[in-house]
């Protein structure tokens, strides 16, 4: 969690939510969720408060937009969509067991590195169809019901349907939603920016993607935001290579989003992706000083999340939802890669 030689916590993976940590202590005892707003807090000495509250809490209002925007509200869900019994479902789905992060990497022989491609290759086109479906008026549930038929439709299995209850084959994460918000009766509105996280898991492997869309007339200070969040990714990528060390995806991130004065959310890691959903390593997306590097045919996922403001999240009551605490906007990117010869194979691309 938190040690005298570094700061940062053993966080919890983009789509893990608040149930599992690479940690081997329960979760209440590494964070603190206020009834009634479910504020995510680090569980921390005194020692470290005030030096955390430096760095974890650094952003400040001046840099929110004035914005006419109202903050996101729960709306209705529909109920879960069936999958046909013939598509191959993840173990997590069939033992009911709570999922978490598996310990060891994943890496492949030719025959995984294929299936993994072969993963990869429909999550990327999922999401770009989801993205066409985006414009204002649409509901996020209509996005999932396109985003479950058309992965089904391919013999695939929507991933995040039943991890750990969550109740829908997508995520859909709006304006401050940091990550795995649930697809429901809300529409879309004109400005609105969106993430899309898409995962399928194809003849027992997972691919894992996201992008965050404008919704119509999206202002400048969003577009900013999200442009900026996928150079942070695409930054991130290109250093990836066997033998680099995991902290420098971090420190590139970081680099690149104290440019434009954006904070990066530290709550939320990428991970080893393959025939488990989440496995080592945890890929951290702010500056550390962890230990661990690259090695040939390893796959995982980079996914930084950077807001405008506040970098605190609150998690609402259907224990998934994360929003940042001010309401300011939040944007992410996300690609599994492949740790190639020459450097890193972008798995998940049309």
């Amino acid at each position: 969690m938190v040690g005298a030689s570094s700061l940062q916590p053993r966080l919890l993976s983009s789509f893990v939510g608040d149930r599992f940590v690479q940690s081997q202590r329960p979760l209440h005892q590494l964070f603190r969720c206020n009834p009634g707003n479910k504020h995510v807090s680090m569980q921390l000495s005194r020692t470290f408060s005030g030096l955390t509250n430096l760095l974890f809490n650094r952003r400040n209002l001046e840099g929110l937009p004035n914005s006419k925007r109202k903050r996101l509200r729960p709306g209705k869900l529909s109920p879960c969509r069936p999958v046909p019994g013939h598509i191959l479902r993840p173990s997590y789905v069939t033992s009911k067991k709570p999922p978490g992060i598996v310990s060891g990497p994943e890496v492949h022989d030719e025959k995984g590195i294929e299936c993994m491609r072969n993963s990869g290759r429909l999550a990327a086109q999922v999401l770009e169809y989801a993205g066409t479906l985006v414009k204002p008026g649409i509901k996020t549930d209509e996005i999932d019901e396109a985003v479950h038929q058309m992965i089904i439709d391919n013999g695939a299995y929507p991933s995040p349907l039943g991890y750990g209850g969550f109740p829908k084959s997508v995520c859909t994460s709006v304006n401050e939603c940091i990550c795995h918000g649930i697809p429901d009766s809300r529409p879309l509105e004109d400005g609105d920016i969106i993430n899309i996280d898409v995962t399928v898991y194809l003849n027992g492997y997972h691919g894992d993607t996201s992008a965050t869309f404008f919704c119509g007339d999206v202002d400048d200070k969003a577009r900013k935001l999200v442009e900026v969040t996928k150079e942070c990714l695409d930054k991130a990528i290109s250093i990836c290579a066997p033998g680099v060390e995991f902290k420098k995806i971090g420190k590139t991130i970081h680099d690149h989003a104290d440019k434009h004065r954006y904070g990066v959310v530290r709550m939320f890691v990428g991970h080893g992706v393959g025939r488990v959903f989440h496995a080592d390593p945890v890929i951290l997306h702010y500056r550390n000083n962890d230990g661990g590097h690259m090695v040939l045919n390893q796959t995982f996922t980079i996914e930084p999340m950077l807001t405008i403001g506040s970098i605190n999240p609150i998690m609402w009551d259907d224990n998934w939802t994360v929003v940042t605490e001010d309401g300011s906007l939040s944007a992410q990117f996300e690609h599994t890669i492949l740790i190639t010869e020459n450097g890193a194979e972008i798995l998940t691309q049309c």
